[in-house]
């Protein structure tokens, strides 16, 4: 019998890329403070925030394999977060075009019975287009980018601002690298293809 998946995240973009492994799932609300600690690089945020909110929900399932996801968007060492307001937004998009920033998504695999983890930070590098205000004025209007990192959706409108994107995973951009993942499940003795 295979164990129990839980995605501690409320994530909806993490659950509907989860969702393309087709097998069954939990999500739960993690226990994390997003914070980045003094001094901590965009790319320790994203691995020390998968891992605590994995960590966080494994008194809940204590035999259970829990995936806990962050990212942070990197702008020349500075972290760019969630704007959460459309004024943040629109400042966030004016101080990323024609940026190079690096997007780094982190996933942990907790088994909770075990108390093993394996964590991952996966970096996408995007190139922002020379967009004019308008341009960000009418993405905005179009499309909710709030929680989003940078503001920046690639999975909807926002693939427009870009002007390029390399990574070794497309899904990780989105939010939950599932190339690593599956390697992840694997290893912890979970087949999805079986």
């Amino acid at each position: 019998m295979k164990k129990k998946i839980v995605l501690a995240s409320t994530s909806r973009y993490r659950a509907e890329l989860l969702g393309r492994l087709q097998f069954p799932f939990e999500t739960v609300k993690p226990e994390a403070d997003e914070t980045a600690l003094p001094g901590e690089k965009p790319a320790e945020t994203a691995r020390r925030l998968a891992e605590r909110k994995a960590r966080s929900v494994a008194a809940q399932y204590p035999d259970a394999l829990i995936i806990g996801s962050d990212q942070v968007a990197d702008l020349r060492g500075r972290a760019i977060g969630k704007p959460g307001a459309d004024e943040l937004a629109f400042r966030q998009l004016q101080e990323l075009r024609g940026q190079p920033v690096v997007f780094h998504t982190a996933v942990t695999l907790l088994d909770s019975a075990a108390g093993n983890s394996d964590t991952r930070v996966i970096s996408t590098s995007v190139v922002f287009r020379h967009f004019a205000d308008e341009e960000i004025r009418h993405y905005l209007d179009h499309e909710n980018a709030l929680d989003c990192a940078g503001s920046a959706k690639a999975e909807g409108l926002g693939i427009a601002l870009m002007e390029s994107m390399q990574s070794d995973d497309p899904t990780a951009l989105i939010g939950l690298p599932l190339i690593a993942l599956v390697d992840m499940l694997r290893r912890a003795g979970y087949q999805v293809l079986a």
